[in-house]
């Protein structure tokens, strides 16, 4: 019995593209999360200060905001493999440069200012080209497995991603970590040109190279537009950033701080949403996606209220890092059913235009949410802050389930099926 669950929830990988796949995005996510870490101390160590570590962060986000829409047409217009790869080789590049101007000397701001920036534009184009890749290697019945596996590769760099950082900085430097970072690139690179994409319909859509850069755009905004359950559900992930996960990442190490175990009982916290992620892309391999995905995956939404709330109560560690186990979950299952149903119910050619425009009006106010955080729990409270983000959740998962067009969703029928259903 044991062994059927394990073959079940494995069979994906039982495909050579889907082992490719998911082989690349774990190394290469990996050496992401590594490098996350070693960045901040290969600045430092060269002489910077806590101002010029915020302009080399800032340096790798807004390029991601700049090109993320540019990066959906142009994966879209020549194909999202081809889009992905040239993103790996200019990110192996970017860190190898990086790697040895930092194993060579002590570079200045600018150098990482400039190599990250570019470091983030390799993001910002990698993005909605794997949204769209992913049904392309992924057989039909297949494909919440892939999108489970892209899921998996994410969650458990981000657990071990930053473990493995901590330690290989204080031992052989931050140098070596970013040339480590810029192999997997490397690694992931090959893993992808390796992808037998061409024979399963990938090739990008005739006359789509003709198409004016603002026209495409258009288009891919007409079919977002479109779609209700689209929409109503990018809107509440854009307030789900803004109000309840910025001033949870930022108010939750206040509040271990005043405790006696600070940073080790936040790292326990997150190190428990990670874990759970983990364990959520697991159960989401194998079996059958629901009938009504959206609904399941708005349910599971409403775990990311619970680590908010135990702090809000003031609950101890223990139960607040259970809440964020449980959140994680929840994560890990949501995403994978949005991902699985934006795939089924929109057509290839413009899939990656919309990924972009939902991934952009996902985060778009997260940044907003982090800077505003500290300055409102002082007006009004810690408790109040977090209590309010719990509360928010809650009423929006609440508001989205009662959209007609969420709930009547399905997974299953043909495509020319679901596209009618889906438009309200």
């Amino acid at each position: 019995m044991v062994m059927t669950w394990k073959r079940r929830r494995l069979a994906a990988l039982a495909d050579r593209d889907l082992r490719l796949f998911f082989a690349g995005a774990a190394v290469s996510m990996l050496g992401s999360a590594t490098a996350s870490v070693a960045t901040p101390f290969a600045l430092l160590d060269s002489g910077g200060d806590e101002a010029e570590l915020g302009y080399v962060m800032a340096a790798r986000i807004i390029p991601m905001v700049v090109f993320l829409l540019v990066g959906g047409v142009v994966a879209d217009r020549i194909g999202p493999r081809r889009v992905m790869v040239a993103s790996e080789i200019l990110r192996c590049a970017t860190q190898a440069a990086l790697a040895g101007a930092l194993l060579l000397g002590r570079p200045g701001v600018w150098t990482f200012v400039v190599l990250v920036a570019l470091w983030g534009v390799g993001e910002a184009f990698s993005n909605p080209a794997q949204a769209s890749l992913i049904p392309r290697i992924a057989r039909g019945d297949m494909l919440r497995d892939a999108n489970a596996l892209a899921g998996l590769a994410q969650s458990t760099s981000t657990v071990a991603g930053p473990a493995l950082a901590g330690v290989a900085v204080a031992t052989l430097g931050s140098g070596v970590v970013i040339a480590f970072d810029a192999v997997t690139y490397a690694v992931g690179a090959v893993c992808l040109a390796l992808l037998r994409v061409e024979d399963r319909s990938a090739a990008p859509v005739a006359g789509a190279e003709a198409t004016p850069m603002w026209a495409a755009l258009r288009q891919g905004w007409a079919r977002f537009r479109s779609h209700t359950w689209l929409w109503v559900t990018t809107a509440q992930f854009t307030l789900f950033n803004l109000l309840v996960w910025a001033p949870f990442l930022v108010l939750g190490p206040v509040v271990a701080h005043q405790r006696p175990g600070g940073a080790r009982e936040w790292g326990l916290v997150m190190t428990l949403y990670g874990a759970g992620a983990v364990v959520g892309g697991l159960a989401s391999m194998g079996g059958r996606t629901p009938r009504r995905p959206l609904v399941v995956a708005t349910v599971a939404s409403v775990g990311w209220a619970l680590p908010s709330a135990a702090l809000a109560a003031g609950l101890p560690t223990t139960p607040v890092a259970g809440a964020a186990l449980v959140a994680g979950v929840g994560s890990a299952v949501c995403a994978v059913l949005y991902a699985t149903t934006n795939q089924r119910h929109l057509p290839p050619e413009v899939l990656a235009r919309v990924t972009s425009i939902t991934t952009l009006g996902a985060f778009a106010l997260g940044p907003l949410g982090l800077a505003a955080a500290g300055p409102v729990a002082s007006a009004v409270g810690v408790a109040a802050v977090l209590g309010f983000g719990a509360v928010w959740q809650v009423a929006t998962s609440a508001f989205v389930l009662a959209v007609p067009a969420v709930r009547r969703l399905e997974s299953h029928g043909s495509r020319e099926e679901d596209l009618t259903a889906a438009r309200t």
